[in-house]
């Protein structure tokens, strides 16, 4: 798609990217989603690339996420032998919408600051427990958790020229068990819901996705019995059910309780 509204890309900007930021600007990651629509308000591109915000290291407090780490990185990452929830890095992975030729290109942090419900890097961050940190456009930079991020469809905290940096996963979570459901109306198609279950020491959390306008994360202390965990999933308000052409809001909140009740049974 040619976005003929384009006056100027920077393609060097400095360690403080938003220091410049002006209206009709946009952050360029991987441009998978801004190249594939009209973008009548947009009039420059900061290309982000060149920062070299794309690495994946793992230390023993956990793994940091630059946020311009594509999504095939990712998936082809090595994880130690104890990170028992690991493999939840190549599911979410897979179920993105999107071709080989987008995971060469979309980003971590791209996927999630676009902040779709079906975003699947924001499914894995915030059933991971995990915490961004965002750099505003004074170059000082603050953490928020994955859960608080997005707050609704394609919506989320981020102030005009602030970004997202990097995503920081704890060990601690990284070790847990883990189980989780999606459902899609085709093989290949968008998520309807994804939800993803880890469990410690006999705690449980639940994270539901796609499903509702912005992640819901239930956090049981203990490991909850069957008329808990369903009296969780109905207290969870009925606006926040997403309603498009993959499902209805009903149809998701049903799934959500049947799968819930699979998580349990697995994790039990």
């Amino acid at each position: 798609m040619d976005i003929n509204t384009i006056t100027e890309v920077v393609r060097h900007p400095s360690q403080r990217p938003g220091s410049g930021w002006r209206d009709g600007d946009a952050w360029l990651a991987g441009g998978t989603w801004l190249f594939s629509d009209e973008q009548p308000d947009l009039r420059r591109l900061i290309d982000l690339m060149p920062l070299g915000w794309d690495g994946l290291t793992a230390t023993e407090a956990g793994l940091e996420i630059g946020a311009m780490c594509t999504v095939r990185r990712l998936y082809e990452f090595s994880a130690p032998d104890d990170w028992r929830a690991a493999p939840l890095f190549t599911t979410s992975c897979e179920a993105f919408l999107a071709s080989f030729k987008v995971w060469n290109a979309a980003t971590v942090g791209g996927n999630i600051a676009m902040s779709l419900p079906a975003g699947p890097m924001i499914t894995m961050t915030v059933a991971l427990e995990a915490t961004y940190t965002l750099q505003a456009r004074d170059g000082s930079e603050r953490s928020v958790d994955a859960v608080d991020f997005v707050t609704g469809n394609h919506e989320n905290i981020l102030a005009p020229g602030e970004l997202l940096r990097k995503i920081d996963i704890p060990a601690q979570a990284l070790r847990k068990r883990h189980a989780h459901r999606r459902f899609t109306l085709t093989q290949l198609g968008r998520s309807t819901i994804f939800m993803i279950a880890t469990q410690g020491e006999g705690d449980l959390l639940l994270t539901i996705t796609a499903g509702t306008t912005r992640p819901i994360r239930l956090a049981f202390n203990s490991f909850p019995d069957v008329d808990t965990l369903r009296h969780s999933i109905e207290s969870i308000p009925h606006d926040l059910w997403f309603d498009d052409p993959n499902g209805t809001p009903e149809h998701r909140e049903h799934l959500a309780g049947h799968f819930a009740e699979e998580l349990r049974g697995e994790l039990a």
